[in-house]
């Protein structure tokens, strides 16, 4: 969709997803192989400790890049979970499989209260219900790793490349925190921090090192799907077959498969106030990753993004408003805020779409 943020068009008016879809068809993955192989060389432990740190939740995609780290390279990862907000049960269930399917484990727990007044925040005034979840997966992994002298990471896919945005890491598998900063938490860190009143002694897992720190770290970060033919679904067959992942009983909320994102009830919200915001959901973005691979066509994709897309997770409604502190009024007062009226009208309580998927 030409609404996602940083998405690029070419004169054939394709976005970079799909153009990054094609180039990958043709891509020389063996340099690219030995690009990794140069990194872990460079970073492998010398000693008893840990090769790298992969942050995961449980899912298929870092259950893959762990798995793949320790029986195809032989490294010993140190694998870390950020506990979400809303953490499910089957997301419970699937991270203790992992575990128990042979790594080493951190799960960090930053300041519940902090986390919800972050998270908060970013429903309310930025439309981003985990916000403050986003930015611990970001500062608190870094801050892991400097602590305990890893200095390689690996996340699992470059979503601006992968699935349209900017394309700075297209040809670079190496980023950095202010990167992070600008593109994944869209340059609002600092403002969040004031907004919320969050104090420096309760916010160290929602910040990152210095500058001089991370310099002397030596700290490294990149992403594994710059070195691999990216394939959310063979991640899920490896995860499945290796790590104990189990799928949901039924579809996600929003969308048509069972396989991804189950971890936490704040994803539904983020995916409805996606469709909100920009007018596409979860099912279209599933979709267009789906026809990237090759395994739908484009005419079944409609007719899927026709059928879930936008769903409101009325399930989880009770959850949201216990957690958020609002009210029902208020909670759709947020929704209302973030709705774009120029694709979308509210008649009869709902916004309903001004455009039609063709």
């Amino acid at each position: 969709m030409s609404t996602r943020p940083r998405i690029r068009f070419d004169e054939s008016r394709r976005c970079n997803a799909c153009v990054w879809s094609e180039r990958k068809r043709t891509l020389d993955w063996s340099e690219r192989e030995k690009q990794l192989q140069q990194l872990i060389d460079k970073h492998r432990s010398r000693s008893s400790g840990f090769d790298c740190l992969v942050p995961v939740s449980g899912g298929k995609d870092g259950s893959y890049v762990s798995h793949t780290l320790k029986t195809r390279y032989g490294l010993r990862p140190l694998t870390l979970t950020v506990t979400p907000a809303l953490a499910l049960e089957l997301g419970n269930h699937n991270l203790q499989r992992f575990i128990e399917s042979g790594f080493d484990h951190l799960q960090v727990n930053p300041n519940p209260e902090v986390m919800r007044r972050f998270n908060r925040h970013g429903f309310i005034e930025l439309g981003f219900p985990y916000y403050g979840w986003l930015t611990a997966i970001q500062s608190a992994v870094v801050r892991i790793a400097v602590n305990m002298g890893i200095s390689l990471v690996f996340y699992g896919e470059e979503g601006e490349t992968e699935y349209g945005g900017t394309s700075e890491l297209e040809d670079n598998p190496i980023y950095d925190v202010s990167y992070m900063k600008r593109i994944y938490l869209e340059g609002g860190l600092e403002r969040v921090m004031i907004a919320t009143g969050v104090s420096e002694s309760q916010s160290y897992f929602f910040t990152f090192p210095t500058i001089d720190q991370l310099a002397g770290s030596g700290l490294e970060l990149t992403h594994w799907s710059y070195f691999e033919n990216w394939d959310p679904y063979r991640n899920y067959l490896v995860a499945k077959e290796f790590c104990g992942l189990k799928e949901a009983e039924t579809n996600s909320p929003g969308t048509f498969n069972n396989f991804a994102q189950n971890d936490q009830a704040l994803y539904a919200l983020h995916t409805h106030l996606m469709y909100l915001k920009f007018g596409f959901g979860r099912a279209t973005q599933d979709a267009g990753i789906e026809i990237r691979r090759g395994a739908m066509t484009r005419e079944q994709a409609v007719n899927l993004v026709r059928l879930y897309d936008g769903a409101f997770p009325e399930e989880f409604v009770n959850v949201y408003l216990d957690y958020y502190r609002l009210s029902r009024p208020e909670f759709d007062a947020v929704l209302d805020r973030h709705a774009n009226q120029e694709l979308f009208a509210k008649r009869d309580g709902i916004w309903e779409p001004l455009f039609s998927v063709q």
